[in-house]
């Protein structure tokens, strides 16, 4: 080869090359798709970074607030003693019976639990805590003359009102009603009446308890003269109207708190006070609900208003 031809040759092949780079290499704005695997690289974002003027328009939109949220209300929590809200279910009820010492054998696994007397102020106190913090509902027997019934007067009206507290009549002075005549047996419970009246708007009747369980056909029916129609008694008891051991009054406890059982306390002593956690424990472990006598024999929203 003639060396004009070969350096025309070579410059061909020169300028071919050059052409064949410039249309295979590719831009800075490839449009291939992202979904190949090198692209599509998870540590590896495919998204533009946003400028600055971006992040400045951002920063100053309203929907980008920094106002705090409201903070939500925080959920009541019930406390540790809680057994039971209202009444349990119960079946249509039926009268009282004159003398009654338990409960209907169709009320299930329900107990009565009431409380006598009211000696001790901050016992009376201690038991409407009770009440309020565990749902069980009471019924207290009021012995008319100590001040407790007076004293705790604002904390308890509310419970009485929405029923979950019952008051029935437990005398005056707490006599032994077979040792009174019949003007002395109705005087008593006369001035209990007046009491639940004139401080609570409520009617103790029909439910008499009598003071030491004395009674005779003859203090019934002087009782049920002036409308106190059903003598209360009971089936089981706390033993705690005189001062025990808390030991003692959980085994009473134990033994009483049984479905259809009404069980008798007292608002004398503080012993008590220590030991409602237990109380709830048994009635759980039972799977006992609590009633007043007003739920069983009357109905749940028994109007006993004056």
């Amino acid at each position: 080869m003639q060396r004009r031809d070969f350096l025309l040759a070579l410059a061909a092949g020169t300028a071919g090359c050059l052409s064949a780079c410039s249309t295979t290499q590719p831009t800075a704005h490839s449009s291939s798709p992202a979904s190949s695997p090198a692209q599509a690289s998870p540590l590896t974002s495919t998204s533009p970074s946003p400028t600055p003027s971006r992040l400045s328009t951002a920063d100053s939109s309203p929907l980008a607030s920094t106002s705090p949220s409201p903070t939500p209300s925080p959920t009541p929590s019930l406390s540790p003693l809680h057994l039971q809200d209202g009444p349990p279910p119960l079946p249509a009820p039926s009268p009282a019976d004159s003398l009654i010492t338990g409960l209907p054998e169709n009320v299930g696994n329900v107990v009565a639990i009431t409380i006598d007397d009211g000696v001790d102020s901050s016992v009376v106190d201690a038991y409407l805590d009770f009440a309020k913090d565990s749902g069980v509902r009471l019924t207290f027997f009021v012995t008319g003359c100590y001040p407790s019934w007076t004293d705790n007067r604002d904390k308890m009206r509310p419970l009485v009102e929405s029923g979950q507290i019952q008051l029935a009549n437990h005398t005056w002075t707490h006599p032994d009603l077979t040792t009174l005549s019949e003007g002395g047996i109705i005087d008593e419970l006369t001035q209990c009446e007046n009491l639940l009246r004139n401080t609570y708007g409520v009617t103790g009747a029909p439910f008499i308890r009598p003071p030491y369980g004395a009674r005779s056909s003859y203090t019934d029916s002087v009782c049920a003269k002036i409308g106190y129609t059903t003598t209360t008694m009971w089936y089981g008891s706390f033993g705690d109207s005189g001062l025990l051991t808390p030991e003692i009054l959980l085994g009473e406890a134990q033994k009483w708190l049984l479905a259809q059982h009404i069980v008798i306390g007292h608002a004398n002593f503080p012993t008590v006070t220590q030991v409602y956690g237990q109380i709830i424990d048994i009635l759980r472990q039972r799977s006992l609900q609590t009633a007043t006598l007003d739920d069983v024999y009357f109905g749940p929203g028994h109007n006993r208003h004056v």
